[in-house]
């Protein structure tokens, strides 16, 4: 008798540090995710997303320019970005108004094929991005207003259920059709499917990245109710030898579209619209956008 206590009293305590070591597994995990908003490169601190057209397009505080920068923490005029076929040029106003690298800029290329520039401006920072066929200044401000509001994140209960085996299929030749938050649909590359199954019930997702990582944008029932409307985010080791993966579910993040109005978030394709809550990760709840 007393040696059937010890069996059940041991394994019940290898139960309990099994699930302790997970617990503090997805605490390490949650706190890496908000260091990496805050962080200079995070999503908290975008403060504008404006689209260039061809020619000049000048930038600063006042409502003259074409893009309009903060006003508590920026000059009036900074300079112009222009956009001549591909090609993005930053001319500024004042030498020493704008810097990049540490150094102060006059004119210089700020987009090519083969580089991207970050610029500096007191608080703000900005660079171009392409998106398709269009380029955009993409501005952070590190004292901007969702920084200073940011409250933290709001999570559902962990629970290792939620940590799903899955098959990995992969397709040659795959895409995505791909749409954003702004109505732009691209093709994007993927290396194939992930299979798993759920209280009996079988489903698939479409992977996006690359064999090495995948990168998920999915879609469930709890979407405009406890989560976000457009989707959330799960990224993914590459499968073992065997086509393994792991789904971890409670790993599950919001996009870039909740923290701020000024990313272009990709939305979930048709075939990654889960019919099932999955009430593991991230809610949207108190968040910018909880539609």
């Amino acid at each position: 008798m007393r040696f059937l206590t010890y069996v059940i009293f041991f394994i019940s305590f290898v139960a309990y540090s099994q699930d302790s070591a997970y617990e503090k597994e997805i605490e390490a995990f949650r706190k890496t995710r908000i260091d990496s908003l805050k962080h200079e490169n995070g999503w908290l601190n975008l403060a504008g997303l404006f689209w260039l057209k061809e020619g000049e397009n000048t930038i600063g505080s006042d409502p003259q320019n074409d893009f309009v920068f903060p006003v508590e923490h920026s000059d009036s005029f900074l300079g112009k970005v222009i956009l001549e076929k591909g090609i993005v040029t930053f001319k500024s106003k004042e030498a020493n108004q704008v810097f990049s690298s540490g150094h102060p800029v006059k004119e210089i290329i700020a987009f090519d094929d083969k580089k991207a520039l970050i610029f500096a401006h007191k608080s703000l920072r900005w660079f171009i991005i392409k998106r398709g066929n269009q380029y955009a200044l993409r501005l952070r401000d590190l004292a901007g207003e969702y920084v200073r509001n940011f409250k933290g994140i709001n999570y559902f209960p962990i629970n290792a259920s939620w940590r799903i085996n899955a098959k990995f299929v992969p397709v040659h030749g795959k895409k995505l059709h791909v749409t954003d938050m702004t109505g732009r649909t691209y093709l994007e590359d993927s290396p194939g499917d992930l299979y798993f199954t759920i209280k009996g019930r079988k489903y698939r997702l479409e992977a996006g990245g690359t064999r090495d990582e995948f990168f998920i944008v999915f879609g469930d029932l709890t979407n405009k109710k406890t989560t976000y409307g457009g989707g959330r985010f799960l990224y993914a080791n590459s499968p073992d030898k065997h086509g393994n993966v792991i789904l971890d579910f409670n790993k599950s993040l919001n996009p870039p579209c909740v923290f701020t109005p000024f990313a272009t978030c990709p939305l979930p394709t048709k075939k990654n619209k889960l019919s099932l809550e999955v009430e593991a990760g991230e809610q949207s709840i108190g968040f910018l956008n909880d539609k």
